[in-house]
């Protein structure tokens, strides 16, 4: 349950108000899907024992649907060749309140729910005694478990003034809502709107940003309100005032989409959706917080402050974060010891805990991995490619961050080090967003590291994003990150690339593949399957399937060859032709990703046997052939169509560190930009950089072209930074 909602777990009595936009469909007929799921929801909490108070508009709406139906009936060709006037609202509205209340008292019934019709004015509020009548009414009927029905009665109505207070004048169904909750003694307003609640602009405008928590004071100026609804009087204006009346009068409220059938469920369990109004919402929202864009402007800043650095500086940044993990390697094992604690108690799966840990002697490796970094040839401004354009035209492809990077990652702390380190070293701007089991841990290496940092780039280089509630507004800044690297499951994967225009880079699945050919060594075979499978078997390039040529079945190798893995504690799983060979139990499915201690062993025909069944159920990450064949070996590292291809060698060693990257931002699948083990260059993009000497294309008439490839080693100094760049690499010098 998110802090600011621990509030609900005291609710007991709980108004509800849906719009005109949720009670319609766009062409002006009754949604009757949203209203039975909304109808739903309401059993669902008065079987959970809440008190139920319901307010619907539609009234109207309902009742200019019949008789429009009825005035296009019933007039004459020639009438409606005529201009039609607008139908009277209040008409409407008594036509349309009996058809809308019996309607809910048919959703209602169906759920053996029983529901009463109220229909107010505003003038009955001024009399006290109505008011008094009003709350023993209401007391009487939820007594009885039976939903009160409020609307405002329109056809009637003599309201003229719009809502300013609680004193009894409402001006439409939102603020009656917010009334009512005050009269009725309501422990929560839900105001029920066809958007996902208030933004600091039209919703539909991809800048614009959900306000998870109101507050006047900092939102009040940043919020630019679109049209009013499409169909009711009020629209999101009226919402935001009715709430935030309701709010100051000491009753939280909540907007929340009524299009989602599970909305009211998901308020009231604490869910963080939609967006609250509580008098004490100064507790949860800092009047200059940093929001979603903030956080990454500011990263993007700080790189373009980093990459004016000189190189040795650059350097000595790298060296003293390696130093800094070094010197607060107790307070980072504290840490991390107080997540395995919780992550134990909660009864977390123990691949789960193993990637959750940081081992005795981490810290150092991970120091050791960051100097090598330091110690790399300098990476950004390095030149590609020199062209002669024309005489004097001097064009350089060159080397350069892409800008700011999220990276939403695992379980694993260490991670968090190699990626912040790898962004330092390509000079990008990060925002991270580690798993939740790994809180603390998070917490003291991104505190560790960006305090570390030089304070001419300031910490905000790196940005630390703390909850999921998060997510969603940094995966709409297409304008402002420029890559999105998912580290988990492959559903996470997907969610991610469903919910973002920004490129994603990532693996969804880790399907690797190790094939003994008939012309393997055996012992050398049993080695690198052991090691692929064993060394450890929730990383991404342990080996999931095992694939064997069918002459090892023939006399007992296949037996010896799996051995091992049996007495290894692996549990094995087979495919068709395995399990009939074999006697072992069928696998789920050939694609398959244990993460754990066990694998799918299959039989097939020949090296094509195995390509073939790589491409139709791995996924394209890291696969190896163990053969003595140097044909077979060719065949196969030239045909499989993977990011890592490997022969008599472990798939373990698909690794950036071991790839002598120096560390490793994830594991990429994808054909575009970076693919296998991404380092620092699968971080960098490229720039043009064009010099001459008053140079005009003149419709190509002044220039002769010669295109001429001019060596890179070729040095060219930089006006710009003082840069020297020498056989690709740049020296900064002081000028």
């Amino acid at each position: 349950m998110d802090p600011s909602r621990e509030f609900m777990k005291d609710v007991k009595r709980v108004l509800v108000k849906v719009g005109t936009a949720v009670v319609t469909r766009d062409d002006g007929k009754l949604a009757l899907g949203r209203l039975g799921a909304m109808c739903e929801q309401v059993k669902e909490l008065m079987m959970e024992g809440l008190e139920v108070i319901f307010v619907t508009s539609g009234a109207v709406g309902v009742g200019r649907q019949k008789l429009g139906h009825q005035r296009l009936m019933n007039r004459s060709f020639v009438d409606l060749q005529r201009p039609q006037g607008d139908l009277d609202g209040k008409a409407c509205g008594a036509v349309g309140q009996s058809g809308l209340m019996a309607l809910y008292d048919h959703l209602f019934s169906l759920l053996d729910v029983a529901s009463a019709q109220l229909l107010v004015t505003d003038s009955d509020f001024r009399n006290p005694e109505f008011r008094e009548q009003l709350r023993d009414t209401c007391q009487k009927l939820i007594s009885l478990r039976v939903v009160p029905v409020f609307n405002e009665n329109d056809a009637i109505s003599t309201r003229k003034a719009p809502y300013n207070d609680s004193t009894g004048i409402f001006w439409d169904n939102d603020s009656l809502a917010a009334l009512l909750a005050l009269e009725l003694k309501a422990d929560l307003l839900i105001l029920c709107s066809d958007v996902e609640g208030l933004y600091t602009g039209p919703p539909g405008n991809p800048k614009s940003k959900l306000i998870h928590t109101y507050l006047k004071e900092k939102h009040d100026s940043m919020v630019t309100f679109g049209d009013k609804s499409r169909v009711g009087r009020g629209g999101m204006t009226s919402k935001v005032y009715a709430a935030w009346n309701a709010a100051a009068a000491g009753i939280p409220g909540v907007i929340v989409s009524g299009f989602d059938p599970q909305s009211l469920q998901r308020v009231l369990s604490g869910e963080k959706i939609g967006t609250l109004f509580h008098k004490d919402a100064k507790q949860w929202v800092a009047l200059k917080g940093t929001g979603a864009r903030d956080m990454a402007v500011a990263a993007r800043n700080a790189s373009r402050r980093l990459q004016a650095l000189s190189s040795t500086e650059w350097r000595q940044a790298l060296l003293d974060v390696a130093d800094a993990l070094v010197a607060n390697e107790a307070l980072i094992i504290a840490e991390n010891q107080a997540d395995v604690e919780a992550a134990q108690t909660a009864k977390l799966s123990p691949s789960l805990l193993g990637r959750l840990t940081i081992k005795p002697g981490k810290i150092t490796a991970l120091a050791s991995s960051i100097r090598v970094l330091a110690d790399m040839k300098e990476p950004v401004g390095k030149i590609l490619q020199r062209t002669e354009v024309a005489e004097g035209l001097v064009l350089e492809k060159t080397s350069c961050p892409l800008g700011v990077v999220l990276v939403i990652f695992e379980s694993r702390p260490d991670a968090l080090v190699q990626i912040a380190s790898l962004a330092i070293r390509s000079g990008n701007g990060l925002l991270l967003k580690g798993g939740k089991e790994a809180n603390r841990s998070n917490a003291i290496l991104h505190k560790v590291i960006t305090e570390a940092l030089p304070a001419s780039v300031g910490p905000a280089l790196i940005g630390l994003v703390t909850t999921r509630e998060e997510i969603p507004d940094l995966l709409k800044l297409d304008d402002t990150i420029d890559l999105v690297i998912p580290r988990g499951s492959s559903q996470l994967v997907s969610q991610i690339k469903e919910s973002t225009k920004i490129p994603v880079l990532g693996h969804a699945d880790g399907v690797c593949h190790v094939y003994v050919d008939k012309a393997a060594d055996l012992e050398k075979a049993k080695r690198i399957i052991v090691d692929s499978k064993l060394d450890y078997p929730a990383a991404c390039n342990a080996m999931e399937t095992l694939l064997v040529h069918e002459s090892l079945t023939e006399d007992g190798r296949l037996e010896k060859l799996i051995y091992p893995l049996q007495t290894g504690g692996v549990t094995l799983y087979g495919g068709p032709r395995a399990v009939e060979v074999l006697k072992l139990p069928k696998a789920a499915n050939l694609h398959m990703e244990y993460s754990a201690p066990a694998c799918t062993i299959e039989i097939v025909k020949d090296e094509n046997a195995a390509i073939e069944h790589i491409h139709e159920y791995g996924s394209a990450h890291t696969d190896c052939i163990v053969t003595e064949d140097n044909d077979i070996a060719e065949k196969f590292l030239q045909s499989v169509d993977s990011a890592a291809v490997f022969r008599n060698t472990s798939t373990r060693f698909s690794d950036g560190a071991r790839f002598g990257l120096g560390a490793e931002v994830g594991i990429s699948t994808s054909r575009i930009h970076a693919r296998g083990p991404v380092g620092v260059e699968g971080l960098l993009t490229t720039r043009w950089l064009l010099r001459g000497d008053g140079h005009l294309v003149s419709n190509d008439k002044g220039v002769i072209y010669t295109h001429r490839n001019l060596p890179v080693e070729q040095s060219v100094k930089s006006l710009t930074n003082g840069v020297t760049i020498c056989n690709g690499d740049a020296h900064h010098q002081r000028v």
